[in-house]
């Protein structure tokens, strides 16, 4: 009988994923049972594959370490960037390292299964890496460099055994830790057939639409067209047995209207039609003060979110003018910060006076990875003219010929100072590294290429035509600092065409690869910050780039209207304002309730 049923609504399924897959009319949403989300869908969906990132379904789809969207597609566990932690989902209590940390242990939870009630085993899990090393996906070309094997000893035991290096010690721990919190678990028997429709050919199984798909959270696909895509709560989610949450998300449903633009996007929010909103909105603050919407955000002060991501501008060393480490600090010196995190951020970011500049993202177990007081004399808060213009002078970079500019080796120095177009906030703070420029001699223009073009440019091997230009390292991770740190200051990253991971600015420092390479290994706490703290001296130093504000992994405004109970700064609930979805910020749909 239980067999029965279980093909039953594997059909009902499999039936409601091809309806979902194609436009179709919107089926009634209850307003007090669904929580309408915006900012992180655009488009309409293509497909709910777990093993292609090119479903542009970003309310079910988004692996990442810092916190996947746990929803639909679950992870081993969930990453918390308040306290920096990992907490169980599927797996059961915490991982455990061998003695040298080459192997380590994770038990699966007996409770777990999938949407067509199958056990959820260790075998699941074994599965999904073999099922992304054959068709070699992202998944698998980020963690094979790190990951020798998958092994499953039990049915609710896997060993991961570390690639070892030539001392045969783990290549790095750290970046385990990613896989647990940003590789969603697949089914070996939907695997199976994945691979047997396509022929195993790997193209055809990552442009699969997997509209059969299934599926471990608590809500599943309702209907999707090109206005409005919507999950629907599984009433039958594991998750509600006493191992995990107890209990059922409170809202029955989840939707993320399809808006032409951020302007449009803002208006529904406004109006009470999204309820939860990852969208910049400038001047947050004038909706609940001056407009006297039932809007809030995490924090009800400034900078209103949890900022752990740093928008950095990046030195090109293939111009030969930031070759000269004088020319990096005192661009660097110059820059308005606090007139950046004024306009640009509206706000939305603490200062370089509140937070000073290192490697570390301003929350709290990051900034107390580094001695503070060893790199303070290092710091700068920024629009420091005159110790610019000395700098320079020192170095015997002035201007000879009496046009206001300095020159090197007999050049003018000009530069450029790049940014995606549109983006307008980064384009603010181009705009204030340019005057930055012209206030110590120096000829920086912007230039606000496509994006299209954009990432074509700063991601490649080699290339001459952006000067300073902006992107983010990573926020808040597992592997971090290290992961950022490592995004800083690599060589590893050096010569590499579409390079997404960082060191753009193509620097290398022989002592910065070591200590990069050392950290992942360092397990005493003393041992670690003096680690950090000369990482941080030497970027200081150096200056290969520059952080031009602190800004929330994602912004996270609600409006109350419908629904309360979002999670707040100093509730005592440890949620992070991530959305409601992504890692351990799921827990706050267990905790939303309806206005009265």
């Amino acid at each position: 009988m239980k067999k029965l049923l279980s093909l039953v609504l594997a059909l009902a399924l499999a039936l409601s994923l091809v309806a979902v897959a194609g436009a179709e009319e919107a089926k009634d949403l209850p307003r007090n049972e669904t929580v309408y989300f915006g900012g992180q869908q655009w488009g309409s969906i293509v497909g709910w594959n777990p093993l292609s990132p090119d479903n542009n379904n970003a309310m079910a789809l988004s692996a990442n370490p810092r916190g996947s969207r746990e929803i639909m597609f679950e992870t081993l566990y969930m990453y918390n960037m308040l306290d920096g932690q990992l907490y169980p989902l599927l797996a059961d209590g915490e991982y455990v390292w061998n003695d040298d940390m080459t192997e380590c242990t994770v038990k699966i939870k007996q409770a777990a299964y999938w949407s067509d009630f199958e056990p959820l085993t260790a075998k699941d899990v074994v599965a999904t890496w073999e099922a992304c090393k054959a068709i070699n996906n992202n998944t698998y070309s980020s963690y094979a460099p790190y990951i020798e094997a998958i092994e499953a000893t039990d049915d609710y035991t896997v060993v991961f055994k570390c690639v070892k290096n030539d001392e045969g010690k783990p290549a790095n721990p750290l970046q385990l830790l990613q896989f647990f919190s940003g590789v969603y678990i697949c089914q070996e028997a939907w695997l199976a057939k994945v691979s047997e429709r396509n022929g195993g050919d790997a193209t055809a199984i990552l442009q699969d639409k997997a509209e059969d798909v299934v599926y471990s959270g608590p809500y599943g696909p309702y209907f999707a067209n090109d206005q409005l895509v919507a999950f629907v709560r599984n009433d039958d989610y594991w998750g509600k047995d006493a191992s995990m949450w107890g209990k059922l998300p409170v809202p029955k449903y989840i939707g993320h209207g399809i808006y032409a633009d951020n302007d449009a996007a803002l208006i529904a929010f406004k109006a009470g039609d999204i309820d939860c909103n990852q969208q910049f909105i400038a001047n947050v603050q004038n909706l609940w003060l001056e407009d006297g919407l039932k809007i809030s955000t995490y924090m009800s002060e400034a900078p209103y979110g949890l900022c752990a991501t740093m928008p950095t501008a990046w030195y090109n060393m293939e111009i030969p003018a930031l070759q000269v480490k004088e020319v990096r600090k005192a661009i660097a010196m110059a820059v308005d910060y606090e007139n950046i995190i004024a306009n640009a951020m509206t706000n939305q970011s603490p200062t370089f006076a509140e937070v000073p500049r290192s490697l570390m993202n301003p929350t709290e177990g990051e900034q107390a990875m580094y001695d503070h007081d060893a790199v303070k004399d290092l710091q700068w808060v920024g629009k420091d003219i005159e110790g610019a213009k000395a700098l320079l002078d020192a170095a015997g970079i002035v201007d000879t010929d009496g046009d206001g500019y300095r020159e090197l080796n007999g050049e003018k120095i000009s530069l450029n100072a790049c940014c995606p177009n549109g983006w307008t906030d980064w384009q603010a703070a181009m705009e204030i590294v340019a005057a930055a420029g012209q206030n110590i001699g120096l000829d920086i223009q912007t230039y606000y290429p496509e994006w299209s073009v954009y990432q074509t440019v700063f991601t490649a091997a080699s290339q001459t035509e952006y000067a300073i230009f902006m992107y983010s390292p990573p926020g808040a991770q597992p592997a971090s600092p290290w992961a950022r740190v490592r995004a800083f200051m690599s060589s590893e990253f050096l010569g590499q065409d579409g390079n997404w991971n960082g060191n753009w600015g193509h620097w290398s420092n022989e002592r910065a690869d070591e200590i990069i390479k050392a950290i992942p290994l360092t397990s005493d706490p003393e041992e670690l910050k003096a680690l950090y703290t000369e990482a941080t001296k030497i970027y200081l130093e150096e200056v290969p780039s520059f952080s031009l504000m602190y800004r929330p992994e994602q912004f996270h405004a609600v409006n109350e209207s419908v629904w309360t109970g979002y999670p707040v700064a100093g509730d005592g609930l440890n949620i992070p304002p991530a959305n409601l979805t992504d890692g351990y910020g799921v827990a706050a749909l267990y905790y939303l309730r309806n206005v009265d």
